[in-house]
């Protein structure tokens, strides 16, 4: 009786465990699409980590795609198993232009510039957020005023810097004020330790600040300074100008002129298959209404916005041959991009040649990144990160 008993719920189990499997094993079928991958992302937590995972939902959904996503709260470890191989697509910020041009964790004798090439990259505004009582608005009333470093974290410091430049600025015009963490720096804005700090405009901290005596706000950056732009644009030349009216430090319905760069930025190896990457970029495209309402910055994720440059680094082939088709590149991104294919082959020699002369002059490990910095210098290749 009790076998029987046993087998009744046993076939019961399996009648609604079939109900629920079989709408995921009606998935549609596309050409050249692996049906297993392995992605890189931002740490658990971050804007970027959900929205890596939504995207790679939405395609389990839609292809039965079963993506692994790998977080990493640092540039290098999302990095890192690209280069190895134990995964084919990183989800970056700034560090995929950072590795394309041999900077940073890139410097290193043994690494170098980076063949990178770009799926998809979303555009997201990041902001220099002030403390309202500090009266900082625009780059030039940062003079004097307590700007926040954080120690290894060259995406935030490299737009400080950038954010400076615009004004005519250096670092030497600031006090520097050093955080062990992005998250350190932006409670400090709270805490009175420092007055302006890189961030994402929808910062959770951020809230915090709005709402304590210190106020939030923001650095303005005029569209119409072409100067100030062509300034900072000389060291993130990734950034384009943007207006924005959402998050603690802005007013909705009155929106400012900030900028915004790719951010999570898909980028894979130049040799990964173009056949493949058309079929990702289309995969994301067409899986596009599964994830929309997964987080609120996904319809940037739309090839119009996502799938032109400027971006951090180039295009990859099979991602170009897709937005063609769908009819949002132009003739104009061929341009963009072919130019930029072409100054990083210029890098990769001219690294090439840097890291054999190092080795005939016997120039150590600790001493090559200041020798490879002033060889870019020499070439004209003036972004200073």
């Amino acid at each position: 009786m009790e076998r029987k008993f046993r087998w009744i719920i046993g076939v019961i189990s399996l009648f609604f465990m079939g109900l629920w499997v079989s709408p995921l094993l009606a998935v549609e079928e596309l050409p050249n699409l692996p049906k297993r991958m392995f992605w890189t992302a931002y740490d658990v937590g971050s804007t970027g980590y959900v929205q890596t995972a939504t995207i790679a939902d939405g395609l389990m959904k839609k292809y039965g795609v079963k993506v692994r996503v790998i977080p990493s709260g640092t540039s290098i470890g999302r990095f890192m198993p690209l280069l190895t191989g134990s995964a084919t697509y990183a989800n970056m910020g700034d560090e995929s232009a950072f590795y394309s041009e041999g900077l940073y964790e890139c410097n290193a004798m043994g690494l170098g510039p980076q063949l990178l090439r770009q799926v998809i990259a979303p555009p997201y505004v990041t902001i220099m957020a002030v403390t309202r009582e500090s009266g900082i608005t625009t780059p030039d009333t940062l003079k004097g005023k307590r700007v926040g470093w954080v120690p290894g974290a060259s995406t935030l410091n490299v737009k400080a810097i950038s954010t400076l430049a615009f004004a005519n600025l250096t670092m030497a015009d600031v006090i520097k004020v050093e955080f062990p963490s992005s998250a350190a720096c932006w409670k400090g804005l709270t805490e009175g330790k420092v007055d302006a700090a890189i961030g994402g405009h929808d910062v959770p901290l951020f809230y915090e600040l709005a709402t304590s005596p210190r106020g939030c706000s923001h650095v303005i950056y005029p569209h119409a300074d072409k100067k100030g732009w062509a300034r900072m644009r000389t060291i993130t030349p990734w950034l384009q100008p943007a207006l924005w009216d959402e998050g603690p430090c802005f007013t909705k319905g009155k929106p400012d002129e900030v900028w915004s760069y790719r951010y999570p930025n898909m980028v894979t190896f130049e040799k990964t298959g173009a056949e493949e990457v058309y079929a990702l970029a289309k995969a994301i495209h067409q899986a596009y209404p599964l994830y929309k309402d997964g987080h609120k910055a996904m319809p940037s994720w739309k090839p119009e916005k996502a799938g032109v440059p400027p971006a951090s680094c180039p295009f990859h082939e099979g991602a170009v041959k897709y937005y063609k088709e769908i009819g949002v590149w132009k003739p104009e991104h061929d341009v963009w991009n072919n130019k930029l294919i072409e100054h990083m082959k210029e890098v990769k020699k001219e690294w090439e040649a840097t890291v054999a002369e190092a080795t005939d002059k016997g120039i150590k490990e600790k001493d090559f990144s200041k020798f490879w910095l002033e060889k870019r210098k020499a070439k004209g290749w003036t972004i200073e990160y």
